[in-house]
């Protein structure tokens, strides 16, 4: 049995490291979407800019916009959400903005809700004020992302921490 290894080009043959051709195609076109995590036992302190889709296991209080805001079951978010689309597992409190706002069984809303469309499961609890978005709202930018034009000063403290989160 023989097992073959792709042949060198000249570049890895002098330097030793392989070397990627500018044109072939990225993994990341061909797999899922990563999802950005914040995980049970964090605590962050500051804003949020995603370009895709952020989940909150854990607590948040500041402003968050992404493409796609999942608050999981436990989780606690306190601020403004500005999103294309929001799914609410936890517990929010604040001013959500997003074109599709889902408030699954376990959800707990209390403040604003400013959405182009809205779904309520049974037993979700929301308290507060429900308007239609004039305008549909957009995914962040790469610019924002990157802190080109979003340079506000303001940096988020992630805080590890234990106990119950509530």
């Amino acid at each position: 049995m023989a097992y073959f290894s792709p042949t060198k080009t000249e570049g890895e043959k002098k330097s030793g490291e392989p070397r990627f051709a500018e044109n072939t195609v990225s993994a990341r076109s061909s797999s899922p979407e990563a999802i950005s995590t914040l995980g049970r036992d964090m605590l962050l302190t500051g804003n949020i800019i995603c370009a895709g889709t952020v989940q909150i296991l854990g607590r948040v209080v500041g402003d968050i916009h992404a493409a796609k805001l999942i608050i999981g079951d436990g989780a606690h978010v306190e601020g403004k959400v500005t999103a294309q689309e929001a799914v609410i597992h936890g517990i929010f409190k604040g001013t959500l903005q997003a074109n599709n706002v889902s408030l699954q069984s376990t959800a707990m809303v209390e403040g604003e809700i400013l959405k182009q469309s809205l779904t309520i499961e049974p037993n979700a609890q929301f308290e507060g004020m429900s308007r239609r978005l004039e305008r549909p709202i957009d995914a962040p930018s790469s610019e924002q992302t990157r802190g080109d034009k979003h340079s506000s000063g303001s940096t988020a403290e992630v805080v590890p921490f234990s106990g119950s989160i509530g």
